[in-house]
């Protein structure tokens, strides 16, 4: 029977080695394990994280993939061109976007997760806003335009 708390000497690959300094690192995410190995004395480092469960974007039409923040971010980030909105502004918006979606389980809908960068954007940036809704909305025309600029007018005006 194997030994599943063991790690191996990278070294000598003895499969008994002494922890001999622990430390919490990668800002809470990691765990950085300083370790000794008895038999040839050779130090190493080690790091245990936690394995986040894949989180997978079920899309309209009922097909599925991996959430990829790299695209959420790409699709903010080509709405928010020439606006004056910082890379940090739009990594934030992402990231958020995307702890939010984790919160509805392991699988997610393009609805909530266009919902939820919508939101954002309305905060953010009423331009961008309206870059980024006439994509996820399939605006054809001029007047989805108007509209959508009308209700993001009741909208401020009802806050106000």
């Amino acid at each position: 029977m194997t030994n599943l708390t063991a790690m191996y000497c990278p070294s000598c690959h003895a499969d008994d080695t002494k922890v001999i300094d622990s430390r919490v690192a990668d800002e809470g995410c990691a765990v950085r394990r300083r370790r000794l190995c008895p038999l040839c004395a050779h130090r190493f480092t080690t790091f245990e994280r936690l394995e986040e469960q894949p989180l997978t974007v079920v899309k309209t039409h009922g097909g599925r993939e991996l959430f990829d923040r790299a695209k959420l971010t790409a699709g903010v980030r080509a709405a928010c061109k020439g606006r004056p909105v910082s890379a940090e502004q739009i990594e934030s918006l992402s990231e958020s976007v995307e702890d939010e979606a984790r919160m509805h389980g392991n699988e997610v809908s393009t609805a909530v997760v266009g919902l939820a960068v919508l939101d954002r954007l309305r905060e953010l940036d009423e331009v961008a806003y309206l870059r980024f809704a006439s994509v996820y909305k399939n605006f054809d025309a001029a007047l989805d335009f108007a509209q959508e600029l009308q209700l993001l007018q009741k909208l401020q005006t009802e806050r106000n």
